[in-house]
């Protein structure tokens, strides 16, 4: 026998998974999850099926960050305005507003504004906002996750406003907060460190992974935590909700404030915590 005789090619491997016909999602994700058991596909592979599948059914207000989480700049900053709040969010792209938050002028790419930095005083007292803002997707919450990740891939465009009914400014949506819902937390900025499950911060707020030990996380504040029902964190914020609770929600549990960072349709994967006064 040839040696590609004792393997199964994968176009066989997925014959095989998808014979007979499924007639509906649901008898395809039990197709699926048979053939994960068979081992004709892995766990991640499974996850990241699925993920494609969920897309479909989801909108943007499903995962929009609030506007409340968003860091908006002015259309007539000067430099000496914006840079400071470059700095401190750390984010690379911002919604230019003009007269208030529903008046999105354009989004503005933080590197767009690194040949400043060549420039000389004269020459950046010059600057105007409006001279380097890029256009602004603009969608309603209604969107369609899958058709909205289409048009992130034509347009070349990483982040869209979402606008509700009325026309107002709800919050934003990045081409990651979309591509998480396929395949799981893509670690940025604000992520923890792959072996630190509690990571402080200079304002006195702490970012905590939702995956971490209740054991651990009283021993690291001194609290009291109970452990009989849940093991982590993450299980008694799911808990005091009482639901899933969408990325920047924001709940109080003895004595601390816990803001949700990081969520999908599926768990809560990352956390702020901050102890009430």
């Amino acid at each position: 026998m040839s040696a590609t005789g004792d393997k199964k090619s994968f176009l066989e491997k997925l014959g095989d998974v998808f014979s007979p016909d499924p007639k509906d999602e649901a008898e395809l994700k039990e197709l699926l999850r048979d053939a994960a058991d068979r081992q004709l596909l892995d766990g991640e592979a499974l996850n990241i099926i699925f993920g494609a599948l969920q897309i479909s059914d989801m909108q943007a207000r499903d995962i929009l960050i609030p506007r409340s989480q968003l860091v908006f700049l002015q259309d007539d900053d000067s430099i000496e305005q914006l840079l400071p709040t470059l700095l401190e969010s750390k984010h690379s792209r911002f919604p230019v507003i003009g007269d208030d938050l529903d008046d999105v002028k354009g989004i503005l790419h933080a590197k767009d504004l690194l040949p400043l930095l060549l420039q000389s005083t004269a020459e950046r007292e010059k600057f105007d906002m409006r001279d380097c803002i890029r256009p602004v997707t603009i969608v309603p919450e209604s969107k369609r996750l899958n058709v909205l990740l289409q048009e992130f891939r034509t347009t070349r465009n990483h982040m869209a406003v979402v606008v509700d009914e009325y026309g107002h400014t709800a919050g934003a949506v990045t081409i990651e907060d979309v591509l998480e819902q396929i395949v799981g937390e893509i670690e940025d900025e604000h992520d923890v460190d792959d072996d630190s499950f509690i990571k402080e911060h200079n304002n006195g707020e702490f970012t905590v992974k939702a995956a971490t030990e209740i054991e651990d996380f009283n021993e690291y504040f001194d609290t009291e935590f109970d452990d009989e029902e849940f093991d982590t964190v993450g299980g008694l914020v799911l808990q005091a909700f009482g639901r899933l609770p969408k990325r920047g929600e924001t709940t109080e549990l003895e004595g601390f404030n816990f803001t949700v960072l990081n969520a999908d349709s599926r768990r809560i994967r990352l956390l702020r915590a901050q102890r009430l006064d």
